[in-house]
C-alpha cells in the first residue's frame, strides 16, 4: 500500500485530491502541503528515515504552478537524490507534459482530476514500486539454491519506458541479447532493456524453453526458424535475425532441436 504525500498551494484543489486518495484502498496514508518549502522539508524527512521507516513516501502527487519553486523545480532537485520518491503531476497545464516525463515521471493528471483517471495513476505507481522491489530482489546476494531453475517463473518481465512500467509476456520473447549488465528483450514487437545480467535470465528461464547459444545469446527453442552450418560456422535464424551460435553451445543445440523435432 501507499503512502503518499499530495502538492497543491490551492487549497481545495489539495483537499479534493486527498479526498480522493484516501478512498483508494491501495493508498495506506496521504497527507497533504501547499508550498514546496514544506514539501521538501518532509520529504527530506522521509528520505532520513529510509524506504522502510514510519515518515516514508512511496509517491508525491506534484502541482505545477505554484507560488516560489514550481512543481517541475522540485521534481528536479529530487532527481539528486539516491532514492527519490515516485512523481505523478497533477496539473490544470497540458503543456509540460514532456519536461514532466524527462524527469522520469510515473504519469501526467489533468484538472478536474477524474476519480476513475486518478486510479490508473495510483496502479502505475504501485506496478513501478514492486517492480523496484522485484529489482532490488534481484540485485541482492542470494543463496546458491535461490539461483537454481523454478518451474513457478512468473510468465511476465516488468520493463520500463519513459517512466511507465509495462509487463511482457515471456512467451512474447524470442530472444535476449547481453548488453553488459543489462539484457535486451527482443519480441516481435520491438525490444526492451532490463537491468538483468544475461546469466541471471539463463538460469530463471531454463524451464521455459530458453537456451544459451553464445556468450550474448540466449533464445527461445521454438522461435528457431533455421539452423545453418556454413564452413564450420553455426548459425540460427529467429525472424529476420541471423545469430552466432559459439562452438561449445553448438553440438548441445543441434541436439535439443533434434529432440524437440522428434517430440
Amino acid at each position: 500500500m501507499l503512502r503518499a504525500l499530495a502538492v497543491d498551494d490551492e487549497r481545495p484543489a489539495l483537499e479534493e485530491l486527498l479526498y480522493l486518495l484516501r478512498a483508494d484502498p491501495r493508498v495506506r496514508s496521504a497527507e497533504g502541503a501547499t508550498d514546496a518549502t514544506a514539501t521538501l522539508r518532509r520529504i527530506n524527512r522521509a528520505l532520513d528515515a529510509g524506504p522502510d521507516g514510519a515518515d516514508a513516501i512511496d509517491v508525491v502527487f506534484l502541482d505545477i504552478h505554484m507560488a516560489g519553486l514550481t512543481g517541475l523545480d522540485v521534481a528536479r532537485l529530487l532527481a539528486g537524490f539516491a532514492r527519490p520518491p515516485h512523481i505523478v503531476f497533477v496539473t490544470a497545464h497540458e503543456g509540460f507534459a514532456v519536461q514532466a516525463f524527462d524527469l522520469k515521471a510515473v504519469d501526467y493528471v489533468l484538472k478536474p482530476v477524474r476519480r476513475e483517471r486518478l486510479a490508473e495513476a495510483v496502479r502505475r505507481v504501485c506496478d513501478q514500486v514492486e517492480a523496484a522491489s522485484a529489482a532490488a530482489q534481484t540485485l541482492a546476494p542470494a543463496p546458491a539454491a535461490a539461483l537454481a531453475p523454478q518451474t513457478g517463473t512468473a510468465d511476465q518481465i516488468a520493463v520500463e519506458l519513459g517512466g511507465v512500467t509495462r509487463f511482457v509476456p515471456i512467451d512474447d520473447i524470442a530472444y535476449v541479447e547481453a548488453q553488459g549488465d543489462y539484457a535486451r528483450l527482443h519480441t516481435g514487437a520491438g525490444s526492451h532493456l532490463v537491468r538483468i545480467p544475461l546469466s541471471t535470465l539463463e538460469e530463471r528461464w531454463a524451464t521455459r524453453g530458453f537456451v544459451r547459444i553464445h556468450r550474448r545469446h540466449l533464445v527461445a527453442l521454438s522461435r528457431i526458424d533455421e539452423l545453418r552450418l556454413d564452413a564450420g560456422a553455426t548459425t540460427v535464424r529467429i525472424g529476420e535475425a541471423e545469430l552466432a551460435v559459439s562452438r561449445r553451445h553448438a553440438r548441445e543445440l543441434r541436439d535439443l532441436l533434434m529432440r524437440q523435432a522428434r517430440g
